[in-house]
């Protein structure tokens, strides 16, 4: 497992990079949410969209170290 990424000389963490994807996944499924309404069945919205990008972040982070290990 890489501890942190090259990119043009400056040595940055992978989870920078993780956070970041996952930033965009969460940003993505959050608008299909309000698209498809299904904030309406939600209790807490901020609660619920800090637990799906904690499962995004799982997930992002568990297919990078399968795939680039």
């Amino acid at each position: 497992m890489r501890q942190d990424l090259n990119i043009y000389g400056v040595y940055v963490p992978a989870l920078l990079l993780e956070l970041v994807i996952t930033y965009a996944l969460s940003t993505l499924a959050s608008r299909l949410f309000v698209r498809l309404d299904l904030y309406r069945h939600v209790w807490h919205r901020a609660l619920f969209d800090l637990a799906i990008f904690v499962c995004l972040l799982g997930g992002v982070v568990y297919f990078s170290s399968e795939f680039l290990s």
